[in-house]
């Protein structure tokens, strides 16, 4: 079964304000900077393995991608194209950028983890980042969830709203991919991330107080700007 990383993809000007509330919300500490130019940076978690990580942009708005592992990024490839993905860019370091059929960015990748953090305790109750969120286009909305069935070999479970579908995570994964079917047609598949709450209502006060605020409240999920970067939705899921 692959491991998931959700990369949070931050415009320089976001970049530390964002970073600095993840860490929060998660309670995950961070790592000291990497790449060639410190761009790179993992939320690390007091146990279990790393799942979220940080990338400082040199262009482009703030956005999501996916980390997918795979024993061969460059064997693996070719099969993901064969499901209907492209190919974007060979690193030298080993990795391979793609694209979904819907323009979602992803990368196959060697390294990742295999034992899933647990949720975080706090004192109105446990929250967890779990899930990412495809917010797909409908016209687009087949071809992107039989992909990711296909290339994650994940069961695919279809719910009685019209508007979600997921993919069935295995026990010691991080990340659901859940599939959200927009009412309106754009250019490419988005993302956002989820977590889960034991009170939605305590959790979103805490994510208030870190300077986050409410977008929308739903009967099962709370939409939140967060002070930088893309919004995401605190869910009643059970962490």
């Amino acid at each position: 079964m692959p491991w998931l990383t959700a990369f949070l993809d931050l415009t320089a000007d976001e970049h530390a304000e964002a970073s600095a509330f993840w860490a929060a919300v998660t309670g995950y500490a961070t790592s000291p900077p990497r790449g060639p130019e410190g761009e790179f940076a993992t939320l690390l978690p007091p146990d279990g393995d790393p799942y979220l990580k940080l990338q400082r942009l040199g262009d482009g708005e703030s956005r999501l991608h996916l980390d997918v592992t795979v024993p061969d990024p460059d064997e693996a490839a070719p099969r993901a194209e064969g499901l209907g993905a492209s190919v974007v860019a060979r690193s030298q370091h080993g990795y391979v950028v793609m694209s979904s059929p819907g323009g979602f960015t992803f990368c196959l990748v060697a390294e990742g983890g295999e034992r899933r953090p647990q949720p975080a305790a706090w004192p109105g109750g446990s929250s967890a980042v779990d899930q990412l969120c495809l917010d797909v286009p409908p016209a687009a909305y087949v071809r992107e969830t039989e992909f990711w069935t296909a290339l994650t070999g994940w069961a695919f479970e279809a719910h009685d709203e019209v508007q979600f579908d997921s993919l069935a995570r295995p026990a010691s994964a991080p990340l659901r991919i859940l599939f959200q079917r927009l009412e309106e047609e754009q250019d490419e598949v988005g993302a956002h991330l989820d977590l889960s709450s034991s009170d939605r209502a305590a959790e979103t006060a805490r994510h208030e107080a870190l300077g986050a605020r409410v977008r929308a409240v739903h009967d099962e999920w709370t939409v939140m700007q967060p002070p930088a970067g893309r919004s995401y939705c605190i869910t009643d899921r059970t962490p």
